[in-house]
């Protein structure tokens, strides 16, 4: 472990919230010793304020309040330490890896200091594709229909989907197009996909997007710096299983390359993006990702990692309570859940 990672973990506060109940709970659920498993808690955003369009959405008042929580219930670890401490046997009790996927500016703004205050480290996935000015497909759907200036926006056939016209008169309006909009393209081929987040954009007037919801380069480096891992998640964030085999090569490759050349270090852990096995990635992106290297790989299926767990299709998970104690419940259920799908 690096000396950076250190200044990461102090030791464990032993306020109100180190509740001797949750710790006994959170040992128990994450099994007797010969048997650990692994909780990997997957997050995106951290925004700086509630979302009026997506108010279940992380934001750093409540971030805040779940890392005080995990910081005295569990032994949250490094992600790569975590898993080698799973496959040799030795994980301790109560032990969680925090994670981030796809590169959010947020999650060096804001994210980064409230981790600091708590003694934890965390891995972020980045898809390189979108750092420096770039945004993903869904934020410019999401964005586009967020400042539409009209209450209505005719948004024909996608795909093969019909739209149609959608009202855009409130913020639960919005998310409904918004919704549609993505169940239509998220699974065509990138060009094809990004083609119709253009016309998207177009058909909402053309609002300006902003060009700052991802991070700098920079601000990789200042996360690497800080302490945290960085793994890779492809160049563009394609649902790698309608990529061919060069095509899903190159979008994994590529995108570790350009992070080795950020942070000047190897980069040795990778995340499925979407992360379904069988339906976001195959057994043909599990192999590419074994024979690139990588020493681990995160998937977005449900359940705990045990030691018998292929370490290239982790799971994750992360409850969607926003009351804490729904929220641990959730999470001590999935700690006992014991296999999780792969391909």
């Amino acid at each position: 472990m690096s000396v950076e990672t250190n200044r990461l973990l102090p030791a464990r506060p032993a306020g109100a919230l180190a509740n001797p109940l949750w710790r006994t709970a959170a040992r128990l659920a994450s099994g007797r010793a010969a048997a650990r498993r692994l909780g990997i808690l997957i997050f995106h955003r951290v925004v700086a304020q509630p979302d009026p369009l997506f108010p279940g959405e992380m934001h750093a008042a409540r971030f805040e309040a779940l890392c005080a929580w995990l910081a005295a219930c569990f032994q949250v670890l490094p992600l790569d330490m975590a898993v080698r401490l799973l496959r040799t046997g030795h994980l301790p009790a109560r032990a969680l890896a925090i994670t981030f996927d796809d590169g959010y500016a947020d999650n060096h703004d804001q994210a980064l200091p409230i981790l600091q205050r708590h003694g934890l480290p965390a891995t972020v996935f980045v898809a390189t594709g979108f750092l420096d000015g770039g945004r993903m497909f869904n934020d410019t759907v999401i964005e586009s229909l967020r400042r539409a200036p009209g209450t209505e926006v005719d948004l024909g056939v996608l795909g093969t989907h019909g739209i149609g016209r959608r009202p855009l008169r409130d913020a639960g309006e919005r998310v409904q197009a918004i919704d549609a909009v993505l169940r239509a393209i998220k699974h065509l081929p990138p060009p094809e996909r990004q083609a119709w987040v253009q016309e998207v954009h177009r058909r909402c007037g053309s609002p300006s997007l902003p060009d700052d919801l991802m991070m700098r380069s920079e601000q990789v480096h200042a996360l690497h710096r800080a302490g945290l891992q960085i793994g890779a998640h492809t160049r563009s964030h394609p649902i790698l299983a309608t990529l061919d085999e060069a095509g899903m090569r190159d979008e994994i490759l590529r995108g570790r390359a350009e992070l080795e050349s950020i942070i000047g270090e190897p980069v040795r852990m990778f995340a499925y993006p979407n992360g379904r096995p069988g339906h976001d990635y195959s057994a043909t992106s599990v192999r590419i990702v074994r024979e690139a290297g990588f020493e681990f790989a995160v998937s977005t299926a449900w359940g705990a990692a045990e030691r018998s767990s292929d370490p290239l299709q982790l799971p994750r998970f992360t409850p969607w309570d926003r009351d804490l104690s729904r929220f641990g419940a959730r999470l001590l259920m999935n700690l006992r859940r014991r296999q999780a799908a792969r391909v």
